[in-house]
């Protein structure tokens, strides 16, 4: 087994081609002048195929928190959640709005802002940290992220459904700071973040599944979909190694049903027993979505090239089935 090596020059060669690869560490930015497309495109399909997102996942014994500003080219997303684990309850906010409602810097873990009926939420760069703020009247959230502590991130650059995607995801990252939500103050302290940027073009009919779990020092990031496996990441003592393929099964009738992640070789294999959803489905006949992010955890085994796998027992995270005409 080998850690991923280290980053390229730059996400585009000098003849303009994509460097496709999973690496360790961070690009100043995902910068995609002078990318060479198979075809030229019009100004018009190069915008709309154009998506760009940051998601910020807090993870606390007490309580699991997703947050995400996302900016589609010719629309404007976000969303703010947090799910109490006892009682079971969940805070859900989603918003949509005009183009320009919500900006992701092009630097990965950097400023990102969304400004939509009755939600607000920033995400803003300082040294070595990032703030995370999100205002509704129902959720409040003002956290800290220690991105100095953080890990090496990943990396991964791949063609996807169209063209070329670029996406990093950490670690887990240490924080501070103070949730309110459903009459709990809740301190933050000894809760982890994780912390997903992504950037590129991708065709108007986009699915996955995902899974996402994090403790300190250890990690996980398992795809199947627009990426294939180019995504699939472990952190082992916060170093992040890659991992094979793997198959998501889970029922969509009933997605509180336990959930299993298995690879071919059967290496892997780990069960997810959701707690909690966040959910939403909508049409607009142009365009569409439906996904389901639920809220859980992972025990079971991941195995690791070259060694003999990693026990998994209880770590709390998500996992998502996301289907979207975009």
């Amino acid at each position: 087994m080998s850690a991923l090596a280290p980053l390229p020059p730059g996400l585009l060669d000098t003849g303009g081609a994509t460097r496709f690869g999973a690496w360790a560490g961070a690009l100043d930015r995902v910068d995609w002048q002078g990318l060479i497309w198979p075809r030229r495109p019009g100004w018009l399909e190069g915008w709309l195929r154009h998506k760009r997102w940051q998601y910020v996942a807090i993870a606390h014994p007490q309580v699991f928190v997703g947050i995400a500003v996302v900016d589609l080219g010719w629309a404007a997303h976000a969303f703010a959640y947090a799910f109490l684990r006892v009682p079971r309850q969940l805070v859900s906010l989603s918003r949509d709005g005009l183009p320009g409602a919500c900006r992701v810097d092009t630097r990965p873990f950097a400023d990102a802002a969304a400004t939509l009926p009755g939600l607000r939420i920033e995400m803003q760069a300082a040294p070595r940290g990032l703030r995370v703020i999100a205002r509704h009247r129902r959720l409040q959230l003002d956290a800290c992220l220690d991105l100095g502590a953080m890990p090496p991130p990943a990396c991964i650059v791949a063609p996807a459904n169209l063209i070329a995607h670029c996406t990093h995801k950490s670690g887990a990252v240490p924080l501070a700071g103070q949730l309110q939500v459903a009459g709990c103050s809740i301190d933050l302290a000894g809760a982890v973040a994780s912390l997903d940027h992504s950037d590129g073009f991708l065709a108007h009919d986009t699915r996955w599944q995902w899974a996402s779990a994090h403790a300190t020092g250890f990690g996980f990031n398992l795809q199947a979909g627009y990426m294939d496996a180019a995504e699939n990441v472990i952190w082992l003592a916060g170093v992040p190694h890659k991992l094979g393929a793997v198959r998501f099964e889970h029922d969509r009738a009933d997605p509180l049903a336990p959930w299993q992640m298995r690879s071919d070789c059967g290496s892997t294999h780990l069960r997810f027993q959701p707690e909690g959803l966040h959910q939403g489905s909508k049409n607009l006949g142009f365009a569409s979505s439906r996904f389901v992010q639920a809220i859980g955890t992972y025990s079971g085994r991941l195995g690791v090239p070259g060694e003999a796998g990693r026990d998994v027992s209880g770590l709390l995270g998500v996992s998502e089935d996301h289907a979207s005409r975009w």
